[in-house]
């Protein structure tokens, strides 16, 4: 890094040591080691996610602030393998190559409860709820929606309905 207080930036890959979206924060352990790196809310909006699922590889600009190592711009974010998630029945047929065929359906959050694991959204022109699992949101690198937040899905038809197989961000289901 170059002294403090100034305006230069570096790239950096880390991991996102935690995330809370309630505090509007959380932080990022680079790869080269050294201090935590902040990781504000409004750094992740605009990246197009509300929330980072703690352990994804995260790619950030850094900059050096009186306060600290602060990121200003995520680059990309990779989340976790998740060797010990919860197979889901509704999933077990579809390989990563599957999901990525099926077509992002732009949808906004009905309601979403971490502690109970699982929530709904409606895509956007339908009434009809889509269901979403915390396990899918954990393999989509998010930890949490937000009532009201835009996303992009990709669905599957369940036993018990329309069910998300994938979340993205809003700004990755625009691209």
């Amino acid at each position: 890094m170059e002294t403090q207080g100034t305006t230069d930036q570096q790239r950096v890959i880390g991991l996102v040591k935690w995330f809370d979206p309630a505090k509007g924060f959380g932080f990022v352990v680079s790869d080269q080691g050294g201090s935590d790196i902040l990781l504000h809310a409004n750094v992740l909006r605009n990246f197009g996610q509300g929330s980072v699922v703690d352990g994804s590889v995260i790619e950030i600009a850094v900059q050096d602030t009186q306060r600290g190592l602060q990121a200003t711009e995520v680059l990309s974010i990779t989340p976790p393998e998740m060797e010990t998630a919860v197979p889901l029945k509704d999933m077990e047929e579809f390989s990563p190559e599957d999901i990525a065929l099926r077509a992002i359906e732009p949808a906004r959050v009905k309601w979403f409860d971490k502690a109970k694991g699982f929530g709904f959204a409606n895509i956007f022109g339908n009434d009809d709820d889509v269901f979403i699992h915390i396990e899918v949101l954990r393999r989509s690198g998010l930890s949490d929606l937000q009532s009201g937040e835009a996303i992009g899905l990709r669905l599957v038809d369940g036993e018990r309905g329309r069910m998300a197989i994938e979340v993205v961000g809003w700004e990755v289901a625009a691209r």
